[in-house]
């Protein structure tokens, strides 16, 4: 797509050398671990696909599939608002200082709109505040995770970046796979003697208060990031100003950057809709029980973790292009065979939605730290943020395509699959036309 120019001193640069203490990098990946409830619990396995689109939300004449579709509505809706937010609220943090304090607030909100799912009651006419509660987190969770990529710098050097980066992905995972194990147990206990949709809202209540308890290391022991040099504060409109010049400014002298943020942004979208409709794909296409469908979120945020921390070695020997480009090429050509072979039944998904876990942390996690690898001094929020941008400018396409092809198909579920493996296979055909810096590759 482009040539790649020689961009100037870059944050991983300026920390060659030194040593980052273990207290601040394992502090730095638990907020990942401290996070993740929401993406794991809450949007993907249990919460919105077991309870939100469950038979007691049904108005007159709609199905299950009715709902689901309904539900990647709101999320992508959440998802413009992110798109128009992210970076220019990362590039005032990054010329403010005030990254930590950020997440911080960002956090913060996230914690109170997951607990607020606790007040939607199991009724028809609750469905429209559960998906916008559900949304409105998404969309905090996403402007949260803006300044906690940008702090990799901080906590990683050129050695270090792609595993510390597969260290904070692959505790996420991990963390998901506790709060669904403990979901497990208590459901395995008849919730305790609790009708199961009040045991589903409790549950919304705990992943916030597991975000707060293990979001506080980070606070303690990473320090706050310096102003960015060379830049004074302006108004907030007036920073989309400075965002266009910035955006010219990455089009003539970073254009493989420029790329790659566009071709990533179509395969990321793809990503994200493999776990955000993996749990609904389980109970709804091939049939799985409420034990089966947390069952295999357990198991697929096992192989996820273990996949992820382990491809970041492989990150920081071979470079992150590697593992991305094989990363997409499996999930594309499992993903095939998954929505081919579905009428064997639930043995497909079982292999083959676990092999597709085993891919998505490590594209995930690499083309973060192939970021994090050019992106210059004093703009790292700025350029994370354009990394959100895109992805959420882009992120309608995924839940936009799950529905529709649902739709032309008649309302069968599985032909959603066909519009995520479509944004993959673009994606990848994309982002091997990239020309990277140097540095990335």
């Amino acid at each position: 797509m482009s040539d790649a120019a020689t961009i100037g001193e870059t944050s991983l640069q300026r920390q060659s050398g030194k040593h980052v203490p273990r207290r601040q990098v394992l502090s730095w990946a638990l907020w990942d671990w401290a996070a993740q409830p929401y993406n794991t619990v809450i949007l993907s396995f249990v919460w919105a696909p077991l309870y939100l689109q469950s038979e007691v939300f049904l108005a007159p004449g709609q199905t299950e599939d009715d709902l689901s579709g309904l539900m990647g509505w709101a999320i992508a809706a959440g998802a413009l608002i992110v798109g128009l937010l992210a970076p220019v609220l990362g590039q005032r943090d990054d010329t403010a200082g005030r990254r930590k304090l950020r997440l911080g607030l960002w956090t913060g909100l996230l914690v109170v709109a997951t607990a607020s799912l606790f007040f939607v009651a199991p009724q028809p006419g609750f469905f429209l505040l559960g998906a916008i509660l559900v949304a409105v987190a998404n969309v905090f969770s996403e402007i949260a995770t803006v300044n906690y990529y940008a702090m990799l710098t901080q906590v990683s050097t050129p050695a270090t970046v792609g595993r510390v980066s597969g260290l904070g992905w692959g505790f996420g995972y991990l963390g998901g796979i506790l709060m669904l194990a403990i979901v497990i147990a208590i459901q395995m206990n008849d919730w305790f003697g609790l009708p199961q949709e009040t045991g589903l809202r409790l549950v919304a209540v705990g992943c916030a208060a597991w975000t707060v308890l293990f979001a506080i290391p980070l606070f303690l022991a990473v320090p706050e990031a310096p102003p960015a040099p060379g830049r004074r504060p302006v108004g907030f409109f007036q920073s989309y100003v400075v965002l266009v010049h910035d955006i010219r400014r990455i089009w003539r002298t970073e254009r493989g950057i420029f790329w790659f943020l566009l071709a990533s942004a179509v395969y990321r979208d793809g990503l994200a809709g493999v776990f955000a409709f993996a749990g609904s794909i389980a109970a709804i296409t091939f049939g799985f029980d409420f034990f089966g469908v947390v069952l295999f979120g357990v198991a697929a945020n096992v192989v996820a973790g273990l996949s992820t921390i382990l491809s970041g070695r492989f990150d920081d020997r071979v470079g992150p292009r590697p593992v991305i480009t094989t990363a997409l090429a499996g999930l594309v050509i499992v993903g095939t065979a998954v929505f081919l072979l579905r009428d064997l039944g639930q043995p497909v998904f079982w292999i083959g939605g676990l092999i597709l876990a085993a891919f998505v942390g490590p594209a995930q996690t690499a083309s973060r730290s192939l970021l994090a690898r050019v992106a210059p001094l004093g703009r790292e929020g700025e350029l994370f943020g354009l990394y959100a941008t895109t992805g959420r400018a882009t992120s309608f396409m995924s839940p936009a395509l799950w529905g529709l092809f649902i739709g032309i198909s008649g309302g069968v579920q599985a032909w959603g699959i066909v519009g995520i493996l479509l944004l993959l296979l673009v994606g990848l055909v994309l982002f091997r036309l990239v020309k990277l810096p140097q540095a990335a590759r």
